[in-house]
């Protein structure tokens, strides 16, 4: 099974230490928030730094990023105290993760990369608010790609969520007021009615 197969399903819930030892727990579709869940191959590396700060850069300047529209989370299979000193030195705003047991590779079916040569393939997951992975993208040499990549898909996202919320407000609008109640008339007295003999 590739990750190819994972589209179209439920992401799988990882728990993995974050860069300061504590453990993250990765719940797809908690709070209704899409997750761009990226996969790159050795912290530090010039590619890979390249990816982490671009991701970093959206989270900053990008519409769709901002205001816990989304959330990104990097995960390699670098040791704890190596996430710590990337995210320090690059200022990584978002989640890092360690998978030095490859538990989440294998959740995710990620394969290797470099033809064999590095345990981890560069793959990003785009995980929509359902927490159903609606795409990745598998591009190990093209790093500039993958932040590109889950800015089109937030956008895409976004106008999906819209057109509900549309539609719910338009039919809000259509719905005629209630007429009001129609009260009956209050009867004439008899004493009102009777005629008043004339002397």
């Amino acid at each position: 099974m590739t990750w190819k197969e994972l589209i179209g399903t439920a992401a799988p819930s990882v728990t993995l230490p974050n860069y300061n030892g504590e453990p993250y727990t990765i719940v797809p579709g908690k709070d209704g928030v899409p997750i761009s869940l990226f996969f790159y191959p050795k912290s530090g590396s010039y590619g890979c730094t390249k990816e982490a700060c671009q991701f970093r850069d959206a989270l900053a300047e990008k519409e769709v990023f901002k205001d816990d529209r989304a959330l990104v989370i990097g995960i390699s299979p670098d040791s704890v105290e190596k996430q710590k000193i990337f995210v320090e030195k690059q200022k990584l705003t978002y989640p890092v993760l360690s998978d030095e047991k490859l538990e989440a590779r294998k959740a995710y079916k990620v394969g290797k990369g470099m033809m064999g040569l590095s345990d981890y393939a560069r793959v990003t997951f785009i995980i929509d608010g359902k927490g159903v992975v609606r795409d990745a993208l598998d591009a190990t040499m093209n790093y500039g790609a993958h932040s590109k990549f889950v800015t089109k898909w937030l956008e895409k996202l976004q106008k999906e969520k819209e057109v509900p919320e549309a539609n719910s407000a338009q039919a809000t609008e259509e719905v005629p007021e209630a007429a009001p109640a129609a009260t009956e008339e209050t009867p004439a007295s008899s004493e009102s009615n009777q005629l008043v003999p004339t002397l």
